[in-house]
């Protein structure tokens, strides 16, 4: 008999980015009910929640816009109790900007926040004190813009994506240098295995105009997810997917979702063009392709409740959010953003119930 996947919830709680609504909204995970949400800077992006202090950091990324086209780059980081619902601090970090991707190494305390490049500078990883939420230092990762970024388990390495730069950065964390160029065709997402052996990184980046390759010339690159090994920073396989895929995550029993974006047939391909996406799901250890199932316009953010039973999509464009049962693929709820008077679905958190 099949469980619900909702059993032993009471009390986790689900933060949802509205990207064009600037702010994060509260969604009880037992019950989908919307909790309240909280007011952030202009366009915020993803986050981060961070067990230790129980606090969720939030990335606003532009003024308005979005990367291949914005008004400008914002500067600041919310820092937000998730369980009073209220902003506790703000961490601006100029001259640095653009920042988006957001990792946490809950061992040693750091924030891993990726930041666009400036005339001066390349782009890279800002590192912060989570518990004194002050910036220790930055980690150039060689290209302009880095736009997801990962830890291994060990804490000492970590991946940075970058959209147009053929290659995806490998850091050491420790050192604060750029140590390997692994090459792909641009990269989008990225997830990292249990035990860092594998990093899962979705690639070619995501075109707006034209076909995946067409600015190298030549052939477009295959669709899907690249599986890299770790050791030699090569890539070693592919997970092939029938569209692009922007965001990956892996869950904590061994499987690899991967959100495909699907475009509306016609000669421009553009941001409001978008069909239904596509939630796709491979088993990490043997890339097995597990299933597939339809989501909502341009899913741009997956994550999954620390059991591996639920995945989380949201979709920018439907402002939606889809809980996909992981063990029957099938959709179990369906988180309405818009309907808050909020809009774009972008990150996402799971926060489990205070111990």
């Amino acid at each position: 008999m099949h469980q619900s996947p909702r059993a032993g919830r009471e009390g986790d709680v689900l933060a949802v980015v509205s990207q064009s609504g600037s702010a994060v909204s509260f969604f009880d995970a037992a019950s989908d009910r919307r909790l309240g949400s909280v007011d952030v800077a202009a366009q915020p992006h993803e986050v981060c929640f961070d067990p230790t202090r129980r606090l969720v950091w939030c990335a606003s990324t532009y003024h308005s816009g979005y990367y291949h086209a914005n008004s400008g780059r914002q500067t600041v980081l919310t820092v937000i109790d998730p369980d009073t619902r209220r902003v506790v601090d703000t961490v601006d970090l100029a001259p640095e900007h653009g920042p988006h991707g957001l990792a946490l190494d809950v061992e040693r305390g750091r924030l891993y926040v990726g930041v666009e490049a400036s005339a001066d500078r390349p782009g890279g990883v800002v590192v912060i004190d989570a518990a004194t939420r002050r910036p220790l230092g930055r980690i150039d990762t060689g290209a302009p813009g880095p736009h997801w970024f990962a830890v291994d388990p060990a804490g000492r390495t970590g991946y940075a994506t970058n959209k147009e730069a053929p290659f995806v950065s490998v850091v050491d964390l420790e050192r604060g240098t750029l140590t390997a160029k692994i090459e792909v065709p641009g990269s989008e997402g990225l997830a990292v295995s249990a035990d860092g052996s594998q990093v899962f990184v979705a690639s070619p980046y995501a075109l707006f105009s034209g076909k995946p390759g067409d600015a190298a010339g030549g052939e477009p690159p295959v669709t899907g997810v690249r599986v890299v090994d770790a050791a030699t920073a090569s890539v070693v396989g592919v997970l092939p997917t029938d569209h692009l895929v922007m965001p990956v995550h892996l869950t904590s029993t061994g499987k690899v979702l991967a959100g495909e974006v699907c475009m509306e047939a016609g000669p421009e391909s553009r941001p409001g063009r978008h069909a239904p996406g596509r939630l796709t799901v491979f088993d990490a250890a043997t890339r097995e392709l597990l299933g597939r199932l339809p989501v909502g316009r341009f899913p741009l953010t997956i994550t999954a409740s620390p059991d591996g039973r639920l995945a989380y999509v949201a979709c920018v464009v439907s402002s939606t959010v889809h809980v996909v049962d992981l063990e029957t693929l099938e959709e179990s709820a369906l988180l309405e953003i818009a309907a808050a008077g909020e809009a774009g679905a972008h990150g996402l958190a799971y926060i489990p119930r205070p111990a």
